[in-house]
């Protein structure tokens, strides 16, 4: 049991530095979601970048307008 124990800890150990470095070297989700909405609806790198900015705003936003 206690070997069992210790294989568990380590292995939520590794679960969460993966979680850290994924979070520090991908873009988000959200970021991705609101280039995509910008892209879609104006056709401009500048609202793109400034919508990327704000992105889970920028989609509350655009689902509650829309």
């Amino acid at each position: 049991m206690r070997w069992q124990e210790g294989e568990l800890k380590s292995t939520r150990k590794v679960k969460k530095v993966e979680h850290k470095t994924v979070v520090k070297n991908g873009i988000g989700f959200g970021s991705v979601l609101a280039i995509t909405i910008s892209w879609s609806v104006h056709h401009s790198i500048i609202w793109a970048i400034i919508h990327v900015c704000f992105s889970w705003l920028y989609v509350i936003y655009y689902a509650i307008m829309r």
